[in-house]
């Protein structure tokens, strides 16, 4: 979602630098990287841990983040949909494709999305409290996929983030993925490389390649 659908990392940027300099900390562009793609319940330790504070409270420190994100998602007008995100939605509403959304971001999170974007543009929505287990993790992609009562080898999966795609290759499901951030690439040396296909963008990404990558064989080269 963040990143991906809409261009919302700037916000969570925000309340990250926020909380840092309530820990006497710097925030870099390096944690940002690391951070990418998780749940807040690992994303919080590990960003503690690189900015030089580990025995800080994670708990009081993903309250403050959620709160402070959930204040800034609260100015619809700063939720905007990332390049060929709205095109390709209406694509596969033309198409007859269901879409699902979903998360690490909390539900609280979610809804000011959805209410940016439509949420009538997804068939299904899960959001990163509505499972146990968080992305790199894959129980939110096969709950989505129970929900929409399809097999994920058919359904293809886009990320943004490295444990983002862990969780739809995991899940069985064919994965894009298309980088948010600079540093966050798959490169050829990368151990996913292979088993993903990379687009620049979401304008890259039609119905007939979702079609090809949700038929073809499993073993098949990525296009």
């Amino acid at each position: 979602m963040d990143g991906l659908l809409v261009d919302t990392e700037p916000l969570w940027t925000v309340a990250e630098h926020e909380l840092a300099a309530s820990l006497g900390a710097r925030f870099t562009p390096e944690i940002k990287a690391a951070m990418i793609g998780h749940g807040v319940d690992t994303a919080l330790p590990l960003m503690l841990s690189m900015l030089g504070v580990p025995d800080a409270d994670p708990h009081a420190a993903a309250r403050f983040l959620i709160e402070r994100t959930a204040e800034l998602f609260g100015e619809s007008e700063r939720i905007v949909p990332m390049p060929g995100a709205v095109a390709l939605l209406d694509a596969l509403a033309a198409a007859g494709i269901a879409a699902a959304l979903v998360s690490s971001s909390f539900r609280v999170l979610m809804d000011p999305v959805l209410a940016a974007v439509g949420a009538d543009r997804f068939a299904v929505t899960v959001a990163g409290d509505e499972v146990s287990r968080r992305k790199p993790h894959p129980e939110p992609y096969l709950t989505a996929t129970r929900l929409l009562g399809a097999d994920p080898a058919r359904c293809v999966v886009l990320e943004d983030s490295e444990a983002g795609a862990r969780a739809g290759l995991d899940a069985g499901c064919p994965t894009i993925f298309v980088p948010s951030l600079p540093s966050v690439t798959a490169s050829t040396a990368h151990p996913l490389a292979a088993e993903l296909t990379v687009r620049p963008s979401l304008h890259e990404v039609t119905v007939d390649l979702l079609d090809l990558l949700a038929t073809q064989p499993a073993n098949a080269d990525r296009p």
